[in-house]
């Protein structure tokens, strides 16, 4: 799988995303840049996915069953499968758009300006820790957040249906 290691500017950006004050304040500023921009370019173009790949989630909210769309980073794997991982910037507590894959595992991506229809399923055991090494490998910062929170960082397998 390639990693983003050859793009310019990724040593510092993996440095700048270790840090407590980017995992405090990105929660906030990059999921709206990305979704502003991806809405401006028709689902043709995230900021962020110039560092790492990434994709938009719509799925239904686990208790209000209404859309919810954020903008992931995201591992892709052979054509039509991604892995998502819930790092939440390395805060505590789970984002909110693991809860709702759990609950409703057939979402949607938009994905380099396709949306595609795909099912997602939580990552466990032995298949769990072969990708967390892979995720580790493509984005060595996911190495901080797990350190710094005591749940465990979720991981989903999203598929096309």
């Amino acid at each position: 799988m390639p990693t983003p290691r050859n793009k310019p500017g990724v040593k510092l950006m993996q440095k700048m995303s270790s840090t407590r004050a980017f995992a405090k304040y990105a929660p906030y500023f990059i999921p709206a840049m990305d979704r502003t921009v991806h809405r401006l370019t028709r689902g043709k173009v995230m900021l962020s996915a110039q560092m790492l790949p990434g994709l938009i989630l719509t799925v239904k909210g686990a208790k209000s069953g209404l859309p919810r769309t954020t903008p992931l980073a995201c591992m892709p794997q052979e054509e039509g499968a991604w892995v998502l991982i819930g790092s939440n910037f390395g805060r505590p507590g789970h984002p909110a758009w693991t809860g709702n894959l759990m609950a409703h595992p057939e979402a949607e991506v938009s994905w380099k300006g396709k949306d595609v229809p795909v099912r997602a399923r939580l990552l466990e055991g032995e298949e769990r820790a072969g990708t967390w090494e892979a995720a580790l490998t493509f984005w060595p910062p996911y190495a901080t957040y797990q350190a710094r929170i005591d749940r465990e960082i979720r991981l989903f397998r999203v598929e096309r249906r």
